[in-house]
């Protein structure tokens, strides 16, 4: 089961999963364009906002009806808003939380109840590198990342302290995608942070959810060495607060180059 599988990541990953050898269902809040994602997996779709808790049971129930049960869920349903936070009302703060956070909640609930019964499964959370460190220009999107995180670990702690060993929660956190919620990003200065790694493609990003998929673990950082960035930057913030003139003009240079591979004639001869 994979949420916003419509396009971008989450098409991505239900395709490799199929590759995988995986019957997968895909859901997305736009019932149409998910219905033309699935025809070539197998064709199984279904509606679902993430943010309605009963409409997620009923998917997950329905999965736990088909021959296997629920082996796999995966939340990647998520949203972006940039700029400063303060400039952010508090409709935009809160659908952000309830996508990226109470979204990704609500799957994981209700996979849970399925999988604690039949006593396998496992739970991939779609995180972000903005879950591991806090990420100027967008700060309400890395709360809600960060929110995340702490649901994930704290939950599978949660579970292996019940004594429940065959269900597994994992954490996927990929650099930079893109992915539309980053094709209009490119002259934007709160999407800075985005692009000061190496921009990744959703088949990449993918291939790599396929591999946790059939291997948990906890936390997965994509490149593993941005992930290890990162971490340094969150355990001294001093130091992350004195290098953010480098990340703002790291991430321009990035926003740049990625401008040339997209758009041609920005780079071309001018007359």
């Amino acid at each position: 089961m994979v949420t916003g599988a419509a396009g971008g990541l989450g098409r991505a990953i239900a395709a490799a999963l199929h590759a995988d050898g995986w019957s997968v269902l895909l859901t997305d809040v736009d019932a149409d364009a998910v219905a033309t994602a699935s025809a070539p997996l197998g064709g199984w779709s279904r509606p679902l906002d993430v943010r309605d808790e009963a409409a997620c049971a009923t998917v997950a129930a329905e999965a736990a009806g088909t021959p296997g049960g629920l082996a796999l869920w995966v939340n990647n349903a998520g949203i972006l808003a940039t700029g400063p936070s303060w400039t952010h009302d508090a409709a935009t703060r809160r659908r952000l939380v309830e996508v990226n956070a109470l979204g990704a909640m609500n799957g994981t609930h209700a996979a849970l109840t399925v999988m604690r019964a039949q006593g396998h499964g496992h739970v991939l959370n779609v995180v972000s590198l903005a879950g591991l460190v806090a990420a100027p220009g967008e700060t309400v999107y890395a709360a809600s990342k960060h929110a995340l995180l702490a649901f994930s670990l704290g939950t599978l702690a949660d579970l292996r302290m019940a004594g429940v060993r065959g269900v597994h929660v994992s954490c996927l956190c990929p650099d930079g995608i893109w992915t539309p919620m980053l094709h209009d990003k490119l002259d934007d200065p709160g999407a800075l942070a985005s692009f000061t790694g190496s921009l990744l493609t959703p088949e990449r990003v993918a291939v790599r959810a396929a591999r946790l998929a059939r291997r948990p673990r906890p936390v997965v950082s994509l490149p593993r060495w941005r992930g290890a960035q990162v971490r340094l930057l969150d355990a001294f913030p001093r130091l992350a607060l004195a290098l953010t003139p480098v990340v703002r003009a790291a991430g321009r240079a990035g926003q740049r180059r990625q401008a040339r591979r997209v758009r041609p004639e920005a780079s071309g001869p001018r007359l």
